[in-house]
């Protein structure tokens, strides 16, 4: 059975979750991701004489499970890890962890006990099941520690790795594509555990050729698995200072030139000087500027533009401060500037990196046209962004967004424009994106007329002309002409939005907005997705035509349209397709037994409880099964369910109405104040007051009926339950596709845009309803109530003996 991405992923972190308390992520992140490895390849090539890693004998996953309990079994792991390394010349990659650590592993049987916890959550993992071509399930369970690795390190040891969203704009600014050839080299300098570079490479379906250097040593080791984990083993990657000690170089001493670079360097390195003369540098990457001695953000910008051939292509990150800082820097960025080199600059959220809080900023640079170039393409993305935790993330849609508009050029207000050579000149060559782009809101001005004469200003009605476009009717039945410049509410603020909603024009604009959707589903018709197709393809497909359809739809953003499959496809539909797509549509039908061990708990909730059997469904919830097939029975449910409640409501009130102190119940209260059936039958066979005994008759056949009606429900419920458990393992291909595509998957997402829309006509009726209150009363009005109020106050106070 294929396994789904969250399942794989949530498995892998209760592995974290087994090393935590002796280091902390920065230090665990090494055992995990070498038993992900160890396992990863166990599986995939053990047996294979023409694998890409041998598995030697003695060297596998399988050897160190059969250690689990072992005494030793710290110091066999690290032997059984040294072979495979030995074998496959990974030594000082996979053989990092010392698994026979007592600091961090403890002492004798704990050290024992963690380990073989450990291993034994890896062995319930079925890597082989991995079938989905073109897709990167081990890569991206790779990406998703990484990612949580970072998280937790903090800000001193997160740096290891590069947000997955930024790296994907660093690949699609510098124009790399479905045609970028195997043979086009990219580089990246400071490479960490190698995340941009593979997001990079997946740009090109054909992949890249793949070149990196890594100063720390455990971070290049990471980064050599993530290669292997990504199927891109013959990436090279080495160790070393690309600064002081450069890696990649001819054969004639000089830099090795790439057709692509991309880097996430140190910000604002103070020691890139360590075992460098920049000012003699012999490969002349300093020829426009030295950069500060304890800032060496421009050194590595200089370096990647010396090692980019002719018609070589960047994207850095740097921190802002390399946009508008004096003195050296300034030198070199005006020099730069003069050249051509600098093709665009993309401001980025703050908080978004791991290794700091800063704002950051990419810079684009394109050689190749660099001799005609007559301006820089400037965009401000900083108020794009989601909170995830105590970060912040780019969106799916922030991305696409950014992307569209730099590489089609795209000038929109407060968001992108071309500026000009000669206005940056003019700007002495500071590049700080405030100064070319106001990305602020548009203040909200209060009219001193319309607050003294009242109405509301006719300029912040036509301020919302986008929304009078498509309801030109709405504004005659909101507002009507008042004095010149001025207009007057028709509809209480607090009826604004019911007034809209059922207006004529805001149907139909609801139906209208629903065409693209229905249009979208039925061209691409998931109903014909097969095994073999690759997740990330389908997706693509899909999300690109979702957006292409609303891209003309009025008021709506086809990007938060684009973001609502994106969500969905994250959270449910991507763990769907990838199961569909290796075991086939059958895969609906399935329902499995959740089985716990003994004094375990259950991970998963269970969907149905036949007896005393738990089972989980594997695509289709039992709810969508009810509603196509037994939507009588369910209806026949919930109308018992009434009557229980009722039956109920009855009896809770019965029981309040005559517990009071002197109520004819409170003899038939129990220890805790409460009347049950049982006190309620005790005292009858006591009571002689005939009133207090009639009460109690009656309270008692509502106990009976309640219980009666209770076990009536309890029994259809069940009843129900084992015919959706009988009709699942019935289904044919056809009634699953439409319980999945149709009831499951379209239904959310329909029910999602149609909450979009309404948000859409919330928005509106917010405004419309803000301007009727805020011009409601004029300023004369209210100094007349206030001083009329003031009059009643003095009265009183004159009543009462005292004088103001």
């Amino acid at each position: 059975m294929a396994i789904k991405k969250t399942e794989l992923y949530s498995s892998l972190w209760a592995s974290c979750d087994a090393l935590r308390g002796g280091m902390d992520a920065s230090q665990y992140k090494d055992y995990v991701l070498t038993l992900l490895f160890m396992k990863y390849v166990s599986d995939k090539y053990k047996g294979d004489p023409y694998g890409m890693i041998v598995v030697p004998d003695g060297g596998s996953f399988e050897d160190m499970l059969k250690l689990k309990g072992d005494k030793e079994i710290g110091d066999k792991f690290n032997k059984i890890i040294a072979a495979l390394a030995e074998e496959n010349d990974l030594k000082g990659v996979i053989d990092v962890a010392d698994f026979n650590d007592e600091e961090k592993l403890g002492k004798g049987k704990d050290m024992v006990d963690r380990l073989s916890k450990l291993v034994g959550i890896f062995d319930g993992l079925n890597l082989s099941a991995n079938r989905a071509e073109g897709d990167d399930l081990l890569g991206d369970a790779y990406e998703y520690l990484m990612r949580h690795f970072a998280t937790e390190s903090g800000k001193s040891k997160g740096q290891f790795y590069t947000p997955a969203e930024v790296s994907r704009i660093l690949a699609k600014v510098i124009g790399i594509n479905n045609q970028t050839s195997q043979d086009t080299t990219v580089y990246d300098p400071t490479c960490g555990s190698g995340s941009l570079l593979l997001k990079v490479s997946d740009e090109s379906p054909r992949g890249m050729t793949i070149y990196g250097q890594e100063m720390d040593n455990a971070t290049s080791a990471l980064a050599r698995m993530n290669m292997i984990l990504h199927n891109t083993a013959t990436a090279k990657i080495v160790k070393g200072n690309t600064l002081a000690e450069p890696e990649w170089k001819e054969a004639n001493g000089e830099l090795k030139r790439f057709d692509f670079a991309v880097a996430n360097p140190p910000f604002s390195s103070k020691n890139w000087t360590s075992g460098l003369n920049p000012e003699q540098d012999e490969l002349d990457r300093f020829h426009w500027g030295v950069p500060p001695e304890k800032n060496g953000d421009y050194a590595f910008l200089l370096h990647i533009l010396k090692s980019l051939k002719s018609t070589g292509k960047a994207a850095v990150i740097l921190p802002h401060g390399v946009l508008f800082r004096g003195n050296a820097e300034a030198r070199i960025r005006e020099n730069l500037i003069k050249q051509g080199y600098i093709k665009g600059i993309i401001g980025l959220p703050a908080n978004l990196f791991y290794g700091t809080g800063i704002p950051a900023c990419i810079i684009v640079v394109d050689k190749e046209q660099a001799q005609s170039r007559t301006g820089i393409f400037m965009v401000d993305a900083s108020k794009g962004f989601i909170k995830d935790g105590n970060k912040n993330r780019l969106r799916s849609q922030d991305l696409h967004k950014i992307v569209d508009v730099f590489t089609k050029q795209i000038q929109l207000p407060r968001f992108s424009r071309m500026v000009a050579m000669q206005e940056i000149a003019d700007n002495d060559y500071n590049l700080n994106i405030p100064r070319y782009i106001d990305s602020s809101e548009p203040e909200d001005l209060h009219d001193l007329s319309a607050h003294l004469q009242g109405g509301i200003p006719n300029a912040d009605i036509d301020a919302l002309n986008e929304y009078w476009q498509v309801f030109p009717s709405i504004r005659a039945t909101l507002f009507d002409d008042d004095r010149e410049g001025y207009s007057k509410g028709l509809v209480e603020a607090s009826h604004v939005k019911s007034t809209i909603l059922n207006h004529p024009e805001f149907m139909h604009f609801a139906k209208q907005s629903l065409k693209p959707f229905s249009d979208w589903y039925q061209a691409c018709d998931l109903t014909k997705l097969q095994i073999g197709e690759a997740p990330k393809a389908i997706i693509h497909r899909i999300s690109e035509a979702l957006l292409q359809a609303y891209t003309d739809a009025p008021l709506l953003s086809k990007y938060d349209i684009y973001q609502i499959l994106m969500d969905y496809w994250a959270d449910i539909m991507q763990d769907d397709v990838y199961v569909l797509v290796q075991d086939g549509w059958q895969a609906g039908s399935r329902i499995r037994e959740l089985k716990v061990a003994k004094g375990e708990k259950l991970k998963e909730t269970p969907d149905l409880i036949i007896g005393k059997a738990k089972y989980k469904a594997e695509l289709i919830p039992p709810g969508l099964v009810v509603s196509r097939y037994f939507a009588d029975q369910q209806a026949q449910i919930e109308q018992q369910q009434t009557e229980l409640d009722s039956i109920t409501q009855e009896l809770e009130t019965l029981i309040g109405e005559n517990s009071g102190e002197d109520g004819l119940l409170v003899e038939a209260m129990n220890d805790k104040d409460k009347v049950t059936k049982a006190t309620v039958t005790a005292r009858l066979k006591i009571v002689t007051e005939a009133d207090e005994k009639a009460l109690l008759i009656t309270v008692q056949k509502q106990f009976e009926s309640e219980a009666k009606a209770k076990k009536t429900l309890k029994e259809a419920q069940e009843a129900l339950d084992l015919a959706v458990f009988k009709k699942y393992p019935g289904l044919v291909e056809s009634e699953i596709k439409a319980l999945i595509v149709e009831d499951k998957w379209l239904a959310t997402l329909q029910a999602n845009i149609e909450a979009e829309i309404e948000r859409i006509t919330q928005q509106l009726a917010n405004r419309v309803k803000e301007l009727e209150e805020r011009y409601a009363e004029t300023l004369p009005k209210i100094e007349s109530q206030v001083s009329a109020l003031s009059e009643k106050v003095a009265d009183h106070l004159k009543s009462m003996g005292l004088e103001v």
